[in-house]
């Protein structure tokens, strides 16, 4: 990176530091107009130009004042202001920029980056499922006793736009068995939500297809576990899925949906995985994203089938050119990735990084400092998980309640729950993960740390740079982790 570019990016970061800034933030987030929206997010109306009625002199002060905030940051971030207009035209767009804006205004420029509220709610919908597999983190298969009512679903989705959530994904179980999904989804898209759906794809058919669309739905998340049937259904639990899912995939690129494959990798279908990434090509998926395995739910039963380090390592290196190259959006959840992309960006001299899972970005120059911001693991940082019956948890495949939906807000549990505080404060690991280097940009999977450890702050066993600790390598080698591996050999 240029100097006058480290030096640039400081200087915008100092700005946002300003606390006369922070306290203009704070008050332009805690005050609101007749019709309840907040002084920031009119402003962020005026900037997109999004015309309102009347005239008013604070909206005109603030909105002045706020758009040569955002402005500056466009030139401190090398961002096209005319992107940034047209991409506030979006609501779920500007619930984002209020977030982080809040974030600055009650908590400053933090590493990692601290927001007031998620950006993304996973909401694992019900328990309900037409397949068994083996990996579930919810041990899916028929509905839960308790689970939230279609009222109860409709208060939810009010609370998380309240709270300027961003995107909500629905996942399972399988949510497309459920006969109210359609309408909540559809309240969610009609609120200004960003909506996705996680599904097995064997329900996609070109008639539920028309109701995703007509639902609002923008993303959809198609689990497939192989290249090939035997691999798949053996996988998926059910014999035929395999066929039904491609069809369903096939449904959702014709239907003009913005599609992904979805793939969990474990010893099982780990050679397959350049097959599933060149099946993917073959059938116009946009994005391909591979699951980081962690052995809860029905995954405790195949713990066996875990990567050790090593391959995960080749399996995000490969996943790293599938993603430079251009030919599809190839990420992963394990954050590992996240240091991968940055080292063989700077190695290579490419822009294509991956800070989180939800999407790759090309970051040139300067912006590159901003992944120590992003930092990897976002469970409980970035977002957070609702549960069939209205419990929270950090993340879907971390089994820890934090707070109940029945009983509690979403604001109080997200702000006060000392284990997603924990979660936000990267000086709070051990082992290998607190000392870390890269510990911003990654922070290891919580989710694995704690199904390994029972420690949420443990370090994260399928890291390749746990093996410069001797006494990890032979825990490693205990839990059968430690054998190296190559993908496709």
């Amino acid at each position: 990176m240029a100097k006058s570019d480290s030096s640039s990016i400081s200087t915008f970061l100092s700005f946002l530091e300003n606390p006369l800034l922070r306290r203009f933030l704070r008050f332009s987030c805690n005050h609101h107009f007749s019709d309840g929206k907040s002084y920031l997010e009119v402003a962020l109306e005026d900037i997109a130009g999004i015309e309102r009625p009347g005239f008013s002199l604070t909206r005109f002060v603030f909105s002045g004042i706020i758009k040569a905030a955002v402005y500056l940051g466009c030139v401190g971030l090398n961002v096209d202001r005319k992107y940034v207009k047209e991409a506030l035209r979006l609501p779920y767009f500007r619930k984002g920029v209020v977030n982080v804006l809040s974030g600055i205004g009650m908590h400053g420029i933090t590493k990692p980056y601290k927001v007031p509220a998620p950006f993304l709610v996973v909401w694992n919908y019900t328990n309900a499922c037409n397949l068994r597999c083996k990996h579930c983190y919810q041990r899916a298969d028929k509905p839960a006793p308790d689970e939230l009512t279609a009222e109860e679903k409709l208060a939810i989705i009010d609370q998380l736009v309240e709270n300027n959530v961003s995107m909500i994904a629905f996942s399972g179980g399988e949510p497309l068995v459920c006969e109210d999904f359609f309408k909540v989804a559809k309240y969610a898209h009609e609120r200004g939500l960003y909506v996705s759906i996680a599904t097995n794809g064997t329900l996609l058919t070109k008639e539920n297809i028309a109701r995703l669309k007509e639902a609002g739905i923008a993303y959809l998340e198609i689990s497939l576990d192989g290249a090939t049937e035997e691999t798949h259904d053996s996988f998926r639990g059910i014999s035929g899925c395999f066929e039904k899912t491609i069809r369903g995939i096939i449904n959702s690129v014709e239907a003009g949906m913005f599609t992904c494959i979805a793939t969990t990798a474990t010893k099982y279908n780990l050679n397959e995985i350049p097959k599933i990434v060149d099946l993917a090509k073959k059938l116009s998926v946009r994005r391909v994203i591979v699951f980081n395995f962690v052995p809860t739910g029905r995954g405790e039963e195949i713990v066996q089938l875990d990567l050790s380090p090593a391959e995960r390592e080749d399996l995000l290196k490969y996943l790293y050119k599938e993603l430079a190259e251009g030919g599809i959006e190839a990420l992963s959840t394990a954050p590992q990735f996240s240091r991968v992309c940055l080292q063989r960006s700077l190695i290579e001299g490419t822009d294509a990084l991956s800070p989180t899972h939800f999407a790759a970005l090309k970051l040139y120059g300067k912006a590159k400092q901003l992944t120590d911001f992003l930092g990897g693991c976002g469970a409980g940082r970035l977002y957070c998980a609702i549960q069939p019956n209205g419990l929270v948890t950090p993340c879907v495949f971390m089994p820890i309640a934090v707070g109940d939906l029945r009983k509690q807000p979403l604001k109080e549990i997200w702000l006060n729950s000392q284990i997603m505080n924990d979660l936000r404060d990267r000086s709070k690991l051990r082992g290998r993960c607190g000392r870390c280097e890269y510990k911003y940009v990654c922070g290891g999977c919580r989710a694995r740390a704690y199904a390994y450890h029972g420690d949420y702050l443990a370090p994260d066993p399928g890291c390749i740079r746990e093996l410069e600790e001797p006494s990890i390598h032979s825990t490693l080698k205990a839990l059968g982790l430690g054998n190296a591996g190559k993908i496709g050999g």
